[in-house]
């Protein structure tokens, strides 16, 4: 054969290599941010535009690149010191202050638990199930799936869960949103009315998140990411941004189309107002299945930035890839989670109230969070990979400014 021929038969090859090189880094970035459009996401998106039709579309666009900026110092500091972000804190500010950030990210993981499992029990309702079976099936599942002692297996069954959400997006273009009125409504931002600025803050919260921190900084280590990973890792981690921040985008525009400036009550009422754009079944079904894997996906990387967090601060054996027997605190923290919200939910009765309340919740807590960030990026990173110039002063501006914002929050409850 001509070394022309042999040359076109091996290229496919090296290409083919190369692909699953990418494929077999990418999973961290991606994981967690389907998992940021967990069930509390989505509602609170959906009242949004419920509420405010396309007015909130601008704020979803606005926090896509915020939550790359916070997500991609988690890579570098998971990737360069190879240590946890309870264990860093621990490490470089003491034991006092890792309680304190641990305290921060349980509050929050079983928060977002409640959400998750009420996403279940909205989901079980629409087709008549009992929330009894359908949340303790999910908390039975969950459970066995991040004891199974592999996180190659939690993370594939992750995103393929996560994937579901997909649905939203085809749900937005069959809605036929007027892109004249969309264009128009967007840049109308009513920030002197205290009920935009509540459901605002929700939407802050429900996307950038204390256990997303945790989990990605843990992740890239569980998955044995290297330095020369880097630049595929942040490619990773800014596909995901744009891909969760586009399924809430749509999540708000077919609110916007099918129930506007009506308040939420139920989840299945979302299916409700879709059902003449799409069908009974058909909007029963895709938004069902795009709310159970959101619930699903959150559900299992919550749990895991709990744990992983929890075991960081008090220096206890934790990794996916652990037996029971070597980690077996770890593996308690994180069905404990699971426990505790499940248990929650079931005791409720407004899950769509309690899921908004729970980001706002979010929202307050975030001055903690990207503060023990911004410290440890500026600390504990060699100075070769810190932030530096425009970037870092753009980056710290932008941090700020949802930190006061989440302070605001607070004083105007």
């Amino acid at each position: 054969m001509p070394n022309a021929d042999r040359a076109d038969v091996m290229m496919p090859a090296g290409r083919l290599r190369k692909l699953m090189l990418l494929v077999s880094i990418l999973g961290p970035g991606l994981m967690v941010m389907l998992a940021d459009t967990d069930a509390g996401s989505v509602i609170t998106a959906a009242q949004s535009g419920a509420m405010w039709g396309y007015r909130m579309v601008l704020p979803q666009i606005v926090l896509m690149p915020i939550l790359y900026f916070v997500q991609e110092i988690t890579v570098r500091l998971g990737i360069l010191t190879g240590k946890g972000h309870g264990t860093l804190i621990r490490e470089k500010f003491g034991k006092n202050w890792a309680l304190l950030s641990v305290i921060t990210l349980f509050i929050t993981s079983v928060g977002a638990l409640v959400t998750e499992f009420s996403g279940v029990a909205g989901v079980s309702a629409m087709f008549g199930i009992p929330k009894l079976w359908s949340v303790s099936a999910a908390t039975i599942l969950l459970i066995v799936l991040g004891v199974s002692g592999s996180y190659r297996r939690v993370e594939r069954v992750g995103i393929a869960m996560g994937l579901f959400q997909l649905f939203f997006v085809v749900a937005m273009f069959w809605v036929h949103p007027s892109i004249s009125a969309l264009t128009h409504q967007m840049m109308q931002i009513p920030l002197s009315n205290r009920n935009y600025l509540f459901l605002l803050a929700a939407n802050v919260g429900a996307v950038i998140m204390p256990w997303m921190i945790f989990y990605q900084q843990g992740a890239v280590i569980d998955k044995g990411l290297r330095l020369e990973n880097m630049p595929t890792a942040k490619r990773d981690t800014l596909i995901g941004a744009i891909v969760t921040q586009l399924i809430m985008l749509a999540v708000v525009v077919v609110l916007a189309v099918a129930h506007p400036h009506q308040a939420l009550n139920t989840i299945g009422q979302i299916a409700t107002a879709v059902a003449p754009f799409m069908g009974e079944q058909a909007s029963r079904w895709m938004l069902g299945l795009g709310m159970l894997g959101a619930s699903m996906i959150a559900a299992l990387v919550v749990s895991i930035a709990g744990a992983w967090g929890v075991s960081e601060a008090f220096g206890i054996q934790h990794s996916l890839n652990a037996r029971w027997r070597d980690a077996r605190w770890f593996y308690s923290i994180y069905t404990l989670a699971h426990v505790l919200g499940a248990v929650w939910v079931l005791l409720s009765v407004d899950l769509v109230q309690l899921n908004i309340d729970i980001e706002v919740m979010n929202a307050i807590l975030l001055p903690i969070v990207l503060g023990f960030l911004l410290l440890l990026e500026a600390k504990a990173l060699p100075d070769e990979w810190r932030m530096k110039g425009t970037y870092k002063y753009m980056v710290w501006a932008i941090c700020l400014l949802v930190m006061v914002f989440g302070l605001y929050t607070l004083v105007s409850l």
